[in-house]
């Protein structure tokens, strides 16, 4: 047990000294204040925004790259509660619940007090998730070394299918974009064999495709053709909202306690889950509140514990979502798998190894996560003036600027005119799935995944010299593909009952 701890305190030796060094405290401050922007401007979320600022990390040291951007993810939490509070409309996914009972609050002059017990219950959550990340990537990594390709192709198949079948309704819209994802991520040249997969005879493709290019132009750039059609200016008034406003009763304090617990543990659970993430928390959470509540009819009407339950539980599951990001290198979701894209353009190979032999990466991002909290909380609310404010910012204004950062963005990675082009097309077409409902996260997901699984599956192949069964020969692999095919014949079966359920049309 003391060797134990004294390995934990030596690590967290390592991580204050990486997160404490200027440039990476500067960009923990400039991640997190950006990701509040982002996040309390309607229509851009955190998947948009880290994709158009993911050029800007390759020229940087890989720690500050993975500091800046998680500190866009978990800042965007912050953020998009004030949107949903002050005007109804979330800045992100998972502060759509909070405009239930946040928005009342709002109306009935209690905007201050949702506030900052929003700030307080995100701080707890988040320092709780941080703490569970310290305390359990270290047992996952011990048993994650013993693990051969057999078994990461199996975690890698279950991350995948799993993250396109519990969130979404169409099991096979999803599984149908992991695949277009997987296909885009074999573009290039085959390393085992030297030929040429989907190049077209493009020599600019010779090398595959950019993640920055396909997620800019999947994400960033869709996102903002969406928002120009969807969301316009607001005309809401900052003055009444005063720090002796923001200052909670007793009574306020007393409903928040136990919300605060339990929304904690339901988005530590399920943020470190492939597929679900902080939205999904925070509505269950949400729900959990109502159903435990002695009075649930106060709910929708501007009830305290409505609006810090979601808020806690999907900050909670911002941070345990680096749990098997970082000590198993499979992500859960499309934000994640740009922290690892990031990761792998670094040249580092994310898994178990990562903590051993960058430990100044890791435990660096882990302090820095305490860094950024605190910062949040900080920022967050002196600056509610400023943040309403921008809220009154015309999008028309906005937008064209946004464009053409993303152009300049994506061109200065390797100065190529091609880049650009490919965050057209891919513009154009995460705005045509988003027309046809398609889900574009699967696509970067499966572009991620589908190279890392194929490299494993052809390992497998190798040693067991082409049986197919070798995959499920060993405990762990055996066991992971037969849940991965639970799930997806669930999600199916699913799937069809509810196609069965709709009315048909005239």
């Amino acid at each position: 047990m003391m060797d134990v701890f004294a390995t934990l305190s030596g690590n967290i030796g390592i991580g204050l000294a990486t997160a404490f060094s200027p440039a990476n405290l500067l960009y923990c401050f400039i991640g997190v204040f950006a990701g509040m922007l982002v996040g309390v401007l309607p229509g851009i979320g955190a998947v948009a925004a880290m994709s158009m600022l993911f050029p800007l990390t390759l020229n940087l040291a890989p720690t500050s790259a993975l500091i800046l951007l998680a500190g866009i993810w978990y800042g965007t939490a912050y953020g998009g509660s004030t949107a949903a509070i002050l005007l109804n409309v979330p800045g992100s996914t998972s502060s759509a619940v909070a405009c239930l009972d946040g928005y009342p609050m709002a109306k009935q002059g209690r905007a201050g007090i949702a506030l900052m017990m929003t700030t307080v219950g995100s701080f707890f959550g988040g320092s709780v998730g941080i703490l569970l990340m310290m305390l359990f990537s270290p047992v996952i990594v011990g048993y994650a070394m013993e693990f051969t390709s057999a078994e990461y192709f199996a975690l890698m198949t279950l991350g995948l299918v799993a993250a396109s079948t519990v969130a979404g309704e169409s099991v096979v819209k999803s599984l149908a974009m992991v695949v277009l994802g997987i296909m885009f991520g074999t573009v290039g040249i085959d390393v085992y064999t030297g030929g040429e997969r989907f190049t077209f005879g493009q020599a600019s493709l010779y090398d595959g495709i950019s993640i920055a290019a396909l997620a800019m132009g999947l994400f960033g750039v869709s996102e903002v053709i969406t928002s120009i059609r969807a969301v316009h200016g607001a005309d809401i008034r900052s003055k009444s909202i005063t720090l002796r406003s923001m200052i909670p009763g007793r009574d306020d304090v007393r409903r928040s306690m136990m919300p605060m617990v339990r929304g904690t543990a339901i988005g530590s659970f399920f943020g470190a889950l492939p597929g679900t993430g902080p939205a999904i928390a925070a509505f269950l959470s949400y729900a959990v509140e109502k159903r435990v509540a002695r009075e649930p009819e106060r709910f929708g009407k501007g009830a305290i514990e409505g609006v810090v339950a979601p808020e806690t539980a999907n900050n909670a599951a911002d941070q345990t979502a680096f749990i098997p990001t970082m000590t198993l290198g499979i992500p859960g979701s499309a934000t994640m798998a740009i922290m690892l894209g990031a990761l792998m353009i670094q040249g580092i190979t994310p898994g178990p190894k990562l903590m051993s032999e960058h430990p100044d990466i890791f435990w660096g991002l882990v302090m820095s996560f305490w860094i950024g909290n605190l910062i949040l909380v900080v920022l967050n609310i002196p600056l509610i003036g400023l943040w309403v404010r921008i809220l009154t910012v015309p999008y028309q204004l906005l937008y064209p600027a946004i464009l053409m950062f993303v152009c300049i963005g994506v061109y200065t990675v390797n100065t190529n005119t091609f880049d650009v082009w490919m965050v057209v097309l891919f513009g154009v077409l995460g705005y045509a799935m988003r027309i046809a409902d398609l889900p574009a996260a699967p696509v970067l997901l499966g572009f991620v995944l589908g190279p890392m699984m194929e490299e494993h599956f052809r390992r497998t192949m190798l040693v067991a010299d082409g049986d197919f069964l070798a995959l499920f020969h060993r405990p762990v692999s055996g066991v992971v593909l037969g849940l991965t095919i639970a799930i997806l014949a669930w999600g199916l079966w699913n799937t069809l009952r509810l196609h069965r359920a709709r009315p048909a049309s005239p």
